[in-house]
């Protein structure tokens, strides 16, 4: 723990398996994927340790950055196969994040958006990446529409993301049948049902909208099994949320599929535009026919600040 960066109190502290099989229907001759598998170094997190095996073993593999900064692999697999297994095992420390009340003060979101449009920082640039349309956020009057009735005249950028936050999710109904990484998010708009992925696109469209930066956070989250019930290997999922730039408070990151700011309980992957920027494996493979897929997550405290107060 004292490894944290400077002024940085942690809070929590994880180890996270990812485990991703493929099995085809018939072998596969050549699988090369790439990997976005690796949790991310920031102000708020340290990653400590990572490992990924992948079975059958790769014959190469590439470690790189993207234009993101996020970590990724390059693996090539030229062993025939019907089961291919990627595990991923991290250990996280994460930081304690600013709370709401200290940013219920932050600059009113037209003069972010002007600021963002005029100046020419560093700061200013980097936010510039994540303003405009990508592949699966198309900006639009549908979603500036229902974003300005949080974004009225001269009010906080920060109170107004978090309303936005909370109007998500008291306006839509998660369902997992409902959609598909296809789905456009003005189907998603009209009906009013999605996942995590879904809801995060969403807001970010509406930021967009209105010409304010916000970006793709993809990851994971701690979730809590039913009292008394024991926490099932295997049975968390990856998670999705956004992240708001602010010129105070840097980048500022909410979950409109929780209704909260993140905190302590949100493990980073990495971020980007949208979901296609930091989809945690793609790749494509010779041979193989029809395929299942099946994902298996689990997150486990391995510490957190609450139990030094037991």
């Amino acid at each position: 723990m004292n490894n944290s960066p400077a002024g940085m109190v942690p809070c929590s502290r994880y180890r996270v398996v990812h485990e991703t099989r493929y099995a085809y229907q018939s072998p596969v001759t050549l699988s090369q994927q790439y990997l976005h598998m690796t949790p991310r170094s920031f102000l708020y997190q340290k990653a400590e340790t990572h490992q990924i095996w992948v079975a059958p073993r790769e014959q190469e593999i590439a470690h790189g950055i993207d234009y993101f900064g996020n970590a990724t692999q390059y693996i090539s697999i030229t062993e025939p196969h019907k089961i291919l297994l990627v595990h991923a095992e991290s250990t996280v420390t994460l930081m304690h994040r600013q709370q709401l009340r200290n940013m219920q003060n932050s600059m009113a979101w037209e003069t972010v958006r002007d600021m963002v449009q005029q100046l020419r920082t560093s700061e200013m640039l980097e936010a510039c990446r994540y303003l405009f349309d990508s592949p699966h956020v198309k900006c639009s009057r549908a979603l500036a529409a229902y974003a300005r009735e949080s974004y009225i005249a001269d009010r906080p950028h920060l109170e107004a993301a978090m309303e936005l936050t909370q109007r998500i999710f008291d306006d839509f109904e998660f369902d997992g049948s409902a959609t598909d990484i296809s789905t456009p998010l003005e189907d998603v708009l009209k009906g009013r049902r999605g996942v995590c992925q879904d809801f995060a696109q969403l807001m970010i469209g509406c930021l967009r909208s209105q010409g304010l930066p916000a970006r793709y956070v993809s990851g994971y989250i701690l979730t809590h099994p039913p009292e008394g019930q024991p926490r099932m290997i295997g049975a968390d999922a990856s998670h999705a949320w956004v992240s708001v730039f602010s010129p105070e408070f840097g980048w500022v990151d909410f979950d409109p599929t929780n209704r909260c700011l993140v905190q302590c309980e949100h493990i980073t992957l990495g971020w980007g535009r949208d979901f296609s920027d930091v989809t945690p494996m793609r790749g494509v493979v010779l041979g193989g026919g029809q395929q299942e897929l099946e994902v298996k997550v689990t997150v486990t405290p391995l510490w957190h600040d609450s139990d030094q107060q037991d």
